[in-house]
């Protein structure tokens, strides 16, 4: 698991102004390490942008419908991740492979006028929350979801051994968990984005607990997706 200095986020820091990165086919989640190439010329110039300030941008999810405007202002859905640049490499081409730290949620307030070659938005960091509940039952949540886990994860992953030792961690929280696990599923994106937009831990766990044993269920061979972890490159 990455250092926690990696997702570390300090909201006085952040203006609340966000450059938004769409894509069609990747939703990212807090606690997650992405590998991006960005080739686009918006995105290169967002991505110089980013840099040269506070490092930091939204992966956003294309609504349906996204390919008639893929070029313009295509709907989004409302509810992005924010990320950091964490490492980078410029390519002789020019365009330019990056590792994203996956950091908050956001929502998106509005969109700014269209003043440069990216979107940008005004959005509001939604933290996760933990409903007021006996210890006893936040136990047994934790325990059904661990379990469900381990029955799907040997035809989840490529290579499990992390993602399982992870959830062995007793000092790792349910919410951050949730969110590894929600990343690597393959699951469709709408479900994904749902995930996403729950702040509620326990609620996203029973969410995600549903997706879980239904794949656990599911004997066909690769019916739970075969997904490398640490993730592999995504292309804008």
């Amino acid at each position: 698991m990455p250092a926690s200095e990696d997702f570390s986020f300090s909201a006085q820091e952040f203006s609340g102004i966000a450059r938004l990165f769409p894509l069609p086919n990747l939703v990212l989640f807090p606690h997650v390490m992405q590998p991006l190439h960005i080739f686009e010329p918006r995105y290169r110039e967002l991505f110089r942008e980013a840099l040269a300030g506070d490092r930091l941008i939204a992966m956003a999810l294309l609504a349906p419908g996204w390919e008639a405007d893929y070029e313009g202002r295509p709907p989004l859905y409302p509810v992005a991740c924010l990320g950091r640049i964490a490492a980078h490499h410029r390519l002789a081409d020019g365009s330019y492979n990056v590792l994203l730290s996956g950091l908050k949620r956001v929502e998106i307030v509005r969109e700014l006028p269209a003043a440069k070659a990216f979107r940008e938005a005004k959005v509001v960091v939604r933290d996760d929350f933990y409903p007021d509940v006996q210890a006893e039952i936040a136990c047994q949540l934790r325990r059904k979801f661990e379990a469900a886990f381990h029955k799907v994860v040997p035809t989840l992953l490529s290579s499990h051994e992390q993602m399982d030792s992870l959830v062995l961690e007793t000092g790792v929280s349910l919410g951050v968990l949730t969110d590894i696990i929600s990343y690597m599923l393959d699951i469709p994106l709408a479900d994904k984005a749902a995930l996403l937009a729950e702040r509620d831990v326990h609620l996203r766990a029973e969410a995600l607990l549903e997706h879980l044993t239904r794949a656990a269920a599911d004997t066909t061979p690769g019916a739970a997706g075969a997904m490398d972890f640490p993730p592999v490159f995504s292309e804008n």
